[in-house]
């Protein structure tokens, strides 16, 4: 506890957030005297929050091409300069490793310790063993996708709209908009309720 609050108090002194840090921190101090317990907890949560996301998403923050609002983290995660991040993206724990370009929708939600790929090598037509020159290749995410624990996504996958990826899952290719998939190689086993989702999405009733 004692590690996690030195954290909160060094990520404070960053000149680049500085005023916002502070506010947030008085926030957060304030809640203390709350009298309402619901009240009190809520406001706690919402403090702590936004220093989860800062201490766990760091490097994500200042890496990142761009991000959009509502960002969330809550479990150290990288991101290359090419990753650009869209509205109420939720990481739990995410890297994204190489130089290709990734988007990821918006409200994305993630498990833990995901790993999404964006470069392999040429093994075939270099000058050299075991491989040769890099290859990049994008990543792209639909909103509203939800990644299980230790997913992999490979160099070149695209995943649709409201599609759920199984915890374990290697995913390689297309998947299609609202498929549920798992496996290695990822395979469809069913589909979401189409009608429901867009029912609830018409609605914006998000998580």
């Amino acid at each position: 506890m004692e590690r996690f609050i030195l954290k909160i108090l060094f990520n404070l002194l960053s000149l680049r957030n500085c005023s916002i840090n502070v506010i947030k921190f008085l926030a957060w101090a304030k809640s203390f005297w709350i009298k309402d317990e619901e009240k009190r907890k809520h406001a706690r949560e919402i403090a702590f929050s936004y220093f989860r996301t800062q201490l766990y998403g760091y490097q994500v923050i200042h890496t990142a091409k761009s991000i959009g609002k509502g960002f969330w983290c809550n479990g150290f995660s990288y991101a290359n300069e090419n990753t650009i991040i869209k509205d109420y993206v939720h990481f739990n724990g995410i890297n994204i490793t190489g130089k290709g370009n990734v988007t990821i929708g918006s409200h994305f939600h993630s498990g833990i310790e995901n790993l999404i790929i964006t470069q392999t090598h040429d093994y075939d037509d270099g000058n050299e063993i075991p491989y040769s020159r890099t290859i990049h290749s994008d990543v792209e995410i639909g909103d509203f996708v939800w990644l299980g624990s230790r997913v992999t996504l490979l160099p070149g996958t695209k995943i649709g709209e409201g599609a759920i990826i199984q915890a374990g899952a290697v995913v390689h290719g297309e998947i299609p908009p609202m498929a549920i998939v798992g496996g290695n190689p990822a395979q469809i086993f069913k589909y979401r309720d189409k009608e429901h989702f867009l029912k609830l999405k018409e609605e914006k009733r998000f998580y």
